[in-house]
């Protein structure tokens, strides 16, 4: 039960942007634009956008957000979407590249302690081929998930235990992107 009344059955942080839809349309602005490729310098896709901000809350421990980029990653992956539950089960023997790794390794950090994402880091991923706008993206996706995970998880908003639910959303955000509707729906 949500620590306050939010709509009846709407789940995640659709039900605290319709509660509060002066700060819901600037949250769902802030994940089109870092979760759908558009950034001149990065050349991260949106699959691989969604997978990070699934890591994040998996390390978070924030099951509605996971389990929904997730499906989003997984749809987006298309026909190797076993890529996304293995990189969440076991990210250094996923099927992955060697960039995505040293991005996860800079998102682990930035979920952990930001403070300790090092010259190191930065420096593995630049050598692994990512470029600044990579690394921008993927601590700013870190940085904004550990907020949305501990805003959805701080209220305790409702989260679905159906998986049929989250490939249903995963379909709709992957499609849609993250469109602001203040009117209720599942996802």
């Amino acid at each position: 039960m949500a620590h306050i009344t939010l709509p009846e059955g709407i789940p995640g942080i659709r039900s605290l942007a319709m509660y509060r839809p002066d700060t819901g349309q600037p949250l769902y602005a802030l994940a089109q634009a870092l979760l759908r490729a558009g950034s001149p310098d990065s050349t991260l896709i949106n699959a691989e956008r969604e997978l990070i901000a699934a890591f994040v809350s998996k390390q978070n421990r924030t099951d509605f957000c996971m389990n929904s980029h997730a499906a989003a990653a997984r749809y987006l992956y298309a026909d190797q979407r076993e890529v996304v539950d293995q990189t969440l089960d076991d990210t250094s023997a996923a099927p992955i590249s060697a960039k995505l790794k040293a991005l996860l390794a800079i998102a682990d950090h930035v979920q952990a302690d930001a403070r300790t994402v090092s010259v190191d880091l930065v420096a593995a991923a630049h050598d692994k081929g990512a470029t600044d706008g990579d690394i921008h993206d993927t601590v700013l996706i870190a940085a904004s998930f550990c907020m949305y995970n501990r805003y959805v998880d701080g209220l305790a908003t409702l989260t679905p235990t159906d998986p049929a639910t989250y490939a249903d959303m995963g379909e709709m955000l992957a499609t849609k992107g993250y469109v602001y509707i203040n009117e209720p729906q599942t996802a």
